[in-house]
């Protein structure tokens, strides 16, 4: 998460931005404490790598991207929302989101009650929101929320306060629900991104705390963007060596802090504020601070890069893309 860049060695899942999962957030909706808002990013407009979009078409048509809700504690999603994009001759684009409980939305398909259908997604400045009994949706290119000193961080952790995301763009999934659509109370939430293949629908990315996925799977990486997090603990040990190399912990304080990150899911309880780490994550909370702090061992307390100031105080949230 967050890191732009998310499949091995550094390239983007089957080579397609559009399955790139870059960020999750989760936050009550602001002024009415009865709603949830979940964002999804993707699809970054430019990364260190890949200086360009791979397409100028928001969402792959194979895809299918999902936010996944555990609402017992067991690692394992009790409640899902997919979302699908078809793609029009004209080159246009419609979103559908489906909702499936139980037992099906911890699996792999494209099925659930449909909440939300045939949205059109934004390509230009102006939000094209869609509203849906009790939802309200929006899918399309936005201004990138992330903030990062990227560069810094690719020269050996020395920060200079320059944010390599202040000018760049991101395609996000934006949906406001009713709090009970999530269920009763605090939940884990994570997202991930499925392409379809001759066998069924195939996870290549997944993720909930920020950045992780990018320092700490290693040589593990593909494998760790395939699994689920109820298998996560079978990552502790990579986890912790790579905090051991970068952070200098003793090994049994390495496993100790891998340990408080897996499984990779996001705690949220929509009755209290949203605080990265604590609750959900807000655009404006520093989620790369406080994994620098971590990954460190405090030596490094942050990139002096704050949040973007082009932020929206009314749904979608996020600014109007750059450039368009």
């Amino acid at each position: 998460m967050s890191h732009h860049y998310s499949g091995p060695d550094f390239g983007f899942p089957k080579g397609d931005a559009r399955l790139d999962l870059t960020d999750l957030y989760a936050f009550p909706k602001p002024g009415d404490p009865d709603k949830s808002i979940l964002i999804m990013n993707v699809h970054p407009s430019s990364t260190v790598i890949h200086p360009e979009p791979t397409t100028a078409e928001p969402f792959a048509p194979n895809g299918l991207y999902e936010l996944k809700v555990d609402t017992n504690g067991d690692a394992v999603a009790d409640i899902a929302f997919r979302i699908q994009v078809s793609s029009s001759p004209a080159g246009s684009q419609m979103a559908t989101v489906r909702r499936v409980e139980g037992s099906l939305a911890a699996g792999a398909d494209d099925g659930g009650q449909v909440v939300v259908e045939e949205a059109p997604v934004s390509t230009g400045l102006d939000a094209q929101i869609t509203h849906t009994g009790d939802y309200r949706f929006f899918a399309g290119w936005r201004s990138e929320p992330f903030f990062f000193d990227t560069q810094g961080a690719l020269n050996n952790l020395q920060f200079t306060g320059t944010d390599f995301f202040a000018d760049k763009n991101v395609c996000s999934i934006v949906l406001e629900m009713p709090n009970s659509a999530l269920g009763s109370g605090a939940v884990g939430l994570w997202a991930r991104v499925l392409v379809e293949g001759d066998d069924g629908w195939v996870q290549v990315e997944r993720g909930a705390r920020p950045q992780q996925a990018v320092f700490l799977p290693g040589p593990e990486k593909e494998s760790y963007l395939s699994a689920q997090p109820a298998d996560d603990s079978r990552f502790v040990a990579v986890f912790a060596h790579a905090l051991e190399h970068t952070g200098g912990y003793r090994p049994d304080e390495a496993e100790r802090v891998a340990r408080t990150l897996l499984p990779d899911i996001m705690p949220y309880d929509p009755a209290r504020p949203a605080s990265f780490p604590e609750n959900g994550r807000t655009l404006t909370d520093d989620a790369a601070d406080v994994f620098m702090v971590i990954l460190t061992n405090g030596k490094v307390a942050g990139d002096a890069v704050g949040p973007h100031g082009d932020l929206l105080a009314e749904f979608p949230y996020l600014g109007p893309p750059h450039g368009a």
